[in-house]
C-alpha cells in the first residue's frame, strides 16, 4: 500500500475506487460477524467464492461484511444492486441462488422473507418490517463494505471528514461542531461529547490522550463490537478527529479480549491506516501526528467504568477512584484524557462530514441522532438494530421486533444492562432517549434491550442482575461490595420462599444507601433492577413472601409438578422425556409424578400436548 501524502492523492484515490465500483455489476453481501459466523456463514462465504470462479463473470462479485442486524434469520445474504434479501441459508442453496437468482434474475421465494403476519413473501431488504422503521448513521456501511478494505471505506468517503478538519477547520470548530450536534456519549452516562472534548483541550498538563471504550460487558450486547467487526475505520477516524480536537498524539482502544475477530480486524485496520498514512507522523502533510495503540482487558465489567479502564491500561488493578477529580483533567497516568465509547467515536465523521444540523435534526430536544440497540430475549426478531432517539419502546419491540415469541403476553423490557431497569406494559409509548428511561428508573446504558414474556419471574430477573454485578464488582467500596451481597442474600430467601414482608423496605433502604455511597456508577446504579421490579411488579413479590408462590414456575422451591388425571392420556412422551425418571405410568393410562425424585426442571410441563401437566 502506498502512502497517501496529501489531500489530492487522497481524491485522485476516491475517484480510482468510484470508477471501478461503477463497473460492478452483481455483489453478493455475506455477513461475517461473529453470530453469523457461528451460524455457518463462513462455509456459505467460501461456497460462493468457489462457485463465482466458475462462472468467470468479473461482474459478479462476494463481499465479506459485517453484521446486517437480522440475527433471527441468519445466515443470511444479500443480492445487490437490487437489494434481494435471503434467509437461513445454507451451503446446500448455492447451486441455486447462481443459476437462478445470479444467472436469470428470478427470486427464490424458499429463502425469502415471510411475514408471520399477512403470509406476504418480501423478497427485498429495505421493505422487511425488521428494517423499515431504522435510521443507519453508524451501520450504514454494514452489508457495504469489507471490514478488512480500507479501500472500501474511502470509497464511501472514509477519511474525508478527516481531511476536512485538519485542512478546513481550527480544534475549537471542530469542537463547537460536536457540542452544536447534540452528540452525547453512547457509552452509558449520556454526557454531552462536545463538552468534554472542550474541558479536556482546555485542561493543563501535556500530553493528552483520547480513549476508545469497547469494553463492553453487558449480558446480551454486542453493538460495539458488531461496529468494529464491520466498519474499524469509522471509530479510528472519529478518534483521529477529536485527537486534533483536543490536542492529543496519542490514542488507545481498550478492547475485551473475548472479542477475538474484532481485535482482529481492529488491528488489521489500524495497520491499513499506518501504511496510508493516516495514523502516524505528519498525517496527509496537515503536520498533526497520531497514533493509536490497542490494549486488551481481561473482561471484568468493571474495567467499563472510565477511572477503572485507565487504571487496567497504565497496568494496574482495574478499579475506579474517586470522582472529585475529573479524567478529562487528570486521567490516564495522571494526565488530561478523553474517553469515549465505540459508537460514539463512529457518530464523528457523520456530524463533519453532514453538518451538525443534519445530525441534530434527528431525535428528540435532548437526545440528538440514533441508538444502536441489541435487541434480544423473547421477541421474535431478535438483532442489532438502529434507531432514530424518540421512537418508542413499542415500535422497537412490535413493529422492528415483531412482537413476543409464542405470541405470549409482554411483560416488562430491560434496558441499560444489569444497570438498568425493568420497564412494564404501561410505559411501552415511552419515546426512548436518555432523560425518558431516567424518568421511569431504567437508563439507556450502551443500548442492551432484554424483552421479557408472560413467563418472566421479576423477582427472579432481580436476583440475577444483582448476582451478576456481585461477581463483577471491585470490591473496593463497603457500599457496594456489602450492599450487593446483602441484597442478594435477601432475593436468595424470597426465590426460596423464607422471605419476611419487611425485606421490601430493607431492599430499598439498602439501595438507597448503596445510590448515595458507592465510588463508582456499577454500585450506584446497581440497585436499579431491584428497584423498579419492586416498584412496577409489587405483586410478585408479595406472592413469593406471603403465598409461597412463583405465578412465572422460575423458583424451584415455590413450584410443584403435578399431573391432572381427567386430561392426561398416557401418552408417555412427559415420562420419556424426564431427564430423572420421575414419572410413572403405563401407555395409555394415567401418568404419576413422583415428588421426591422431581427436580422441577419443568421439561414434562413445556412437552404435554395435553396441558395435562400443572404446577401449583
Amino acid at each position: 500500500m502506498k502512502k497517501i501524502n496529501d489531500i489530492e492523492e487522497l481524491k485522485k484515490l476516491r475517484e480510482k475506487l468510484i470508477k471501478g465500483k461503477n463497473k460492478e455489476g452483481i455483489v453478493i453481501s455475506v455477513c461475517m460477524e461473529t453470530g453469523c459466523i457461528a451460524s455457518g456463514s463462513y462455509e456459505i462465504y467460501k461456497e460462493l467464492l468457489k462457485e463465482v470462479k466458475r462462472l468467470k463473470d468479473k461482474k459478479v462479485k462476494v463481499l465479506k461484511t459485517g453484521c446486517h442486524g437480522f440475527s433471527e434469520v441468519d445466515p443470511a445474504i444479500v443480492i445487490y444492486p437490487e437489494k434481494i434479501f435471503y434467509i437461513k441459508v445454507k451451503v446446500d442453496d448455492i447451486d441455486e441462488i447462481i443459476e437462478k437468482t445470479i444467472q436469470k434474475r428470478e427470486i427464490i421465494e424458499r429463502l425469502t422473507y415471510k411475514d408471520e403476519t399477512t403470509g406476504e413473501i418480501i423478497p427485498y431488504l429495505d421493505q422487511i418490517p425488521f428494517y423499515k422503521k431504522q435510521k443507519k448513521l453508524v451501520l450504514s456501511l454494514n452489508g457495504l463494505i469489507d471490514p478488512e478494505d480500507i479501500n472500501d471505506y474511502i470509497l464511501y468517503g472514509g477519511y474525508s471528514a478527516l481531511s476536512k478538519v485538519l485542512f478546513e477547520m481550527e480544534p475549537e470548530e471542530i469542537i463547537e461542531e460536536i457540542k452544536k450536534s447534540g452528540l452525547r456519549g453512547r457509552g452509558g452516562g449520556g454526557f454531552p461529547t462536545g463538552k468534554k472534548w472542550e474541558y479536556c483541550r482546555k485542561a493543563e498538563g501535556e500530553p493528552k490522550y483520547v480513549i476508545c471504550n469497547a469494553d463492553e460487558g453487558d449480558p446480551g450486547a454486542f453493538m460495539d463490537r458488531s461496529v468494529i467487526e464491520g466498519n474499524p475505520h469509522s471509530v479510528i477516524e472519529g478518534m483521529i478527529i477529536g485527537a486534533y480536537a483536543i490536542g492529543a498524539n496519542d490514542g488507545f482502544v481498550y478492547i475485551r479480549h473475548e472479542y477475538p475477530l474484532a481485535l482482529k480486524r481492529l488491528s488489521f485496520a489500524i495497520q491499513q491506516a499506518r501504511e496510508y498514512g493516516f495514523l502516524g507522523e505528519d498525517i496527509l502533510g496537515s503536520g498533526f501526528s497520531f497514533d493509536i495503540d490497542i490494549v486488551r482487558g481481561g473482561g471484568a465489567f468493571v474495567c467499563g467504568e472510565s477511572t477503572a479502564l485507565m487504571a487496567s491500561i497504565e497496568g494496574k488493578v482495574g478499579e475506579p477512584r474517586a470522582k472529585y477529580i475529573h479524567t478529562v483533567e487528570k486521567g490516564l497516568y495522571e494526565k488530561p484524557t478523553c474517553l469515549n465509547n465505540v459508537e460514539t467515536w463512529a457518530n464523528v465523521p457523520f456530524i463533519i462530514n453532514n453538518g451538525w444540523e443534519k445530525f441534530a435534526e434527528i431525535g428528540t430536544d435532548t437526545s440528538k441522532g440514533t441508538k444502536i440497540f441489541s435487541l434480544v430475549g423473547k421477541v421474535k426478531n431478535t438483532g442489532l438494530v438502529e434507531v432514530p432517539m424518540g421512537i418508542t419502546l413499542k415500535e422497537i419491540i412490535f413493529d422492528i421486533g415483531g412482537g413476543i415469541k409464542g405470541n405470549k403476553k409482554f411483560k416488562g423490557v430491560q434496558t441499560g444492562g444489569p444497570s438498568g431497569g425493568v420497564i412494564p406494559e404501561k410505559y411501552l409509548d415511552l419515546p426512548v432517549d436518555f432523560d425518558k428511561l431516567n424518568e421511569v428508573g431504567s437508563m439507556m446504558g450502551s443500548g442492551g434491550m432484554i424483552v421479557m414474556d408472560e413467563d418472566t419471574c421479576m423477582v427472579d430477573v432481580a436476583r440475577y442482575f444483582l448476582n451478576f454485578l456481585k461477581e463483577e464488582s471491585c470490591g473496593k467500596c463497603v457500599p457496594c461490595r456489602e450492599g450487593i451481597n446483602q441484597m442478594l442474600s435477601i432475593l436468595n430467601r424470597i426465590t426460596e420462599g423464607k422471605g419476611k414482608i419487611e425485606d421490601i423496605e430493607i431492599l430499598k433502604e439498602i439501595s438507597d444507601f448503596m445510590q448515595k455511597a458507592s465510588l463508582c456508577a456499577l454500585g450506584k446504579t446497581a440497585p436499579n433492577p431491584v428497584l423498579t421490579t419492586i416498584e412496577y411488579f409489587y405483586d410478585e413479590y408479595v406472592a413469593h413472601i406471603e403465598k409461597k408462590k412463583c405465578y412465572s414456575g422460575v423458583c424451584k422451591d415455590l413450584i410443584e409438578y403435578f399431573i391432572d388425571p381427567e386430561k392426561c392420556t398416557g401418552c408417555q412422551l412427559c415420562a420419556k422425556n424426564c431427564p430423572v425418571s420421575a414419572i410413572e405410568g403405563e401407555r395409555k393410562k394415567v401418568h404419576k409424578i413422583d415428588i421426591e425424585k422431581c427436580i422441577k426442571c419443568g421439561i414434562c410441563f413445556n412437552v404435554c400436548k395435553f396441558n395435562a401437566v400443572e404446577r401449583k
